[in-house]
């Protein structure tokens, strides 16, 4: 069983005192396949580091945080656009929209938003979205750049059922993470109802530890509490969300 972990910031440091443990746990129980997404500037030599040590099972994406989107994005998108001519990456992410910490930064977020996408466009990259309290948002900008170009996935999906076609209309897979495993979080409720080829596994390690970890580290063995909740969700083996999801992630990734 091959299993993909399509979210996780394993150069965090919050793996500084045992990553290769965590690393180690994960390679045993079966995730093989590691995404990692990119936060900004700050974390570029982390990530290369991490894939330096682990070539076979790491593959990094470029792109800006919209967290980290501040006054000097006009620098770090330079920085994104430096990278993205020196090596070669596997997506554009993470990138998008969060108004839940911030939102006087919304104009600088959609602005770094946009130019993202374009770069996705001009490399044939996918796209990763965090989009936290912001669909519309999100929405708006995707209904502006549709297209056979346009292509990703949409990070820690949290939305309703409508959102979820919606997202999948723009011909985004669903990240499914620890979330799903939430009593309170709700898209258990409709997942089903959801073709199994548009989802793929997430963990977003060190964050949204599911269930029965919620409230400590993430880490992306755990990867297999949402495999599980998945396999009574959908009422398929484990095996079978494994091999869906990873092919799913294959069909983005091109890898």
């Amino acid at each position: 069983m091959i299993i993909t972990d399509t979210h996780t910031h394993l150069y965090s440091e919050a793996f500084d005192d045992d990553r290769s443990e965590v690393i180690e746990r994960a390679l045993e129980a079966g995730v093989t396949r590691f995404f990692i997404p990119a936060i900004d500037s700050s974390y570029t030599e982390a990530m290369y580091a991490l894939q330096k040590s682990y070539p076979k099972q790491m593959f990094l994406m470029m792109g800006v945080h919209p967290t980290h989107v501040k006054e000097n994005y006009l620098e770090e998108l330079s920085h994104v656009k430096e990278q993205l001519e020196t090596r070669k990456f596997v997506a554009i992410g993470e990138i998008g929209i969060d108004l839940f910490w911030d939102q006087s930064m919304l104009q600088k977020q959609q602005v770094m938003f946009r130019a993202q996408i374009q770069l996705a466009k001009q490399y044939k990259l996918p796209i990763v979205i965090h989009c936290r309290e912001a669909f519309d948002e999100v929405f708006e900008i995707l209904e502006e750049e549709k297209g056979a170009d346009l292509f990703g996935i949409f990070h820690c999906f949290t939305g309703t059922f409508e959102q979820a076609q919606r997202a999948i209309s723009f011909n985004m897979k669903l990240g499914i993470g620890g979330v799903v495993t939430f009593k309170n979080g709700k898209i258990d409720q409709f997942l089903n109802q959801i073709d199994l080829k548009h989802i793929v596994l997430e963990t977003d390690a060190p964050y949204l530890s599911p269930v029965p970890y919620r409230g400590k580290r993430n880490e992306s063995s755990y990867i297999l509490n949402v495999l599980e909740k998945l396999s009574d969700i959908y009422g398929v083996s484990k095996d079978y969300i494994a091999e869906i999801t990873t092919e799913n992630s294959k069909s983005v990734f091109k890898l």
